[in-house]
């Protein structure tokens, strides 16, 4: 039997959306499957589970092909903490209310 994995609509909503932009700007960039493929080391069934945000396709497959296309700059920033607006807010909740002067020994 095997087991499938269910991902919360949001997010294959997300990766629906990122692959039909990967597969966009590789069009944009006249760049064939055929050139995509040799480029970032993967096969044609691979390269259309990447443009149709297939899930189950790893994140290294997804950088090489964002590499290619020269979009891979703004892979870092994915979780980047400068953009974490929940974990920004939650720290500023651990600041103390009011400051004291530091205790001397």
């Amino acid at each position: 039997m095997r087991k499938t994995t269910i991902y919360p609509t949001p997010v294959k909503r997300a990766l629906a959306k990122l692959g039909a932009d990967i597969k966009d700007a590789r069009i944009r960039r006249r760049i064939t499957a055929e050139m995509m493929i040799q480029r970032a080391g993967i096969t044609r069934p691979t390269l259309a589970k990447v443009e149709k945000g297939d899930p189950a396709t790893s994140m290294g497959i997804y950088a090489k092909v964002l590499f290619v296309l020269g979009l891979h700059d703004k892979l870092a920033e994915v979780a980047d903490i400068r953009f974490d607006q929940v974990g920004l807010m939650l720290d500023a909740d651990k600041l103390p209310k009011r400051a004291s002067a530091p205790k001397t020994i």
